[in-house]
């Protein structure tokens, strides 16, 4: 069999990355290896990627010699930054550069840039009707990857810009599942209004780059978004109650209220609902579910992801 094409991929041991690594080591008949990049490959994490089968190898997304000799004979990279990690918009920015420096240096056939929308193409720093964030953002975690797309345009990268949805396992990590209130009866409490949020399980965001380095050409210079479902405050409460066999409140917080809660980011994500919500009619269009079904027939509905994970909720 001649030698598989190397696919090497950033956050590795992450919810993206993982996924991606997964669905390739799963296909026996794969043109594809994977070279898992992370920082620590000694980790649990790490481990078990080369326990099933990956090339795990050492790098630092903010070290640009180490981003150029992991993608060295590469010919894909996934790319993926964490916001979460600094709470840095400058510095996502500026880390999308890096890889898409470090791409063109080891001449990669194709990247996939894990991306978001820049909101102040939508609502203006001067807009007051969102409030202004770090005095130039609107919603910092989405501008910040929005605007690190002109990084890989630039370079004329052979570039697919993955628009991706809401993860729904932020319900089990980030405490937003329902919760009790002081009547013991569940609500979920989310800023949605009656508008449609896209969402999708983590492991068909891997599943779905994947098909798109499979085919190819035929995405590349295109920006594609997917969603497993959207949903409103109500039906995502809904879908709760009937896995959880028990009643679920939709209680729709107001953005102010939220943004002041006062947890790390909770203005940055009080702002992310407001932008879904205020452009609900393009947020949804650009995450169509019949296109992510197209790249992924195994893509999971709400219910369906609900189903398998229920049981990793903490409800108190």
């Amino acid at each position: 069999m001649p030698d598989k094409k190397v696919i090497a991929v950033l956050g590795a041991t992450g919810a993206q990355g993982g996924g991606l690594v997964r669905s390739i080591l799963a296909d026996n008949s794969s043109e594809f290896t994977v070279r898992a990049l992370t920082r620590n490959v000694e980790s649990d994490k790490a481990k078990a990627l080369a326990d099933i089968g990956a090339e795990v190898v050492a790098a630092d997304i903010d070290d640009y010699e180490s981003l150029k000799n992991a993608f060295a004979g590469a010919y894909g990279v996934f790319a993926v930054t964490n916001f979460w990690e600094h709470f840095s918009p400058e510095k996502e920015t500026a880390q999308a550069g890096s890889i898409a420096k470090a791409a063109k240096e080891a001449n990669v056939q194709h990247v996939i840039w894990s991306t978001l929308e820049d909101t102040r193409n939508w609502i203006p720093v001067e807009d007051e009707s969102m409030p202004t964030l770090m005095g130039k953002y609107k919603v910092p975690h989405f501008d910040s990857k929005g605007e690190g797309d002109k990084h890989f345009t630039d370079l004329n990268l052979p570039v697919t810009l993955l628009l991706t949805s809401f993860y729904w396992e932020n319900f089990i990590y980030l405490g937003m599942a329902p919760t009790k209130g002081e009547d013991g009866k569940l609500a979920l409490s989310m800023p949605l209004g009656d508008k449609k949020l896209p969402g999708i399980a983590v492991e068909d965001i891997g599943k779905s780059a994947y098909e798109i380095f499979k085919r190819g050409n035929e995405f590349i210079g295109k920006k594609v978004g997917i969603s497993g479902q959207h949903l409103t405050g109500q039906e995502l409460a809904d879908s709760f109650a009937k896995a959880l066999g028990q009643d679920v409140v939709y209680n729709a917080v107001p953005f102010d209220v939220y943004r002041g809660l006062g947890f790390d980011g909770a203005e940055d994500i009080g702002n992310m609902f407001q932008f879904s919500h205020d452009f609900e009619d393009y947020f949804g269009s650009a995450r169509s579910i019949d296109f992510s079904k197209s790249l992924n027939p195994s893509l999971q509905n709400f219910d369906n992801w609900l189903g398998q994970n229920k049981d990793k909720l903490s409800l108190e």
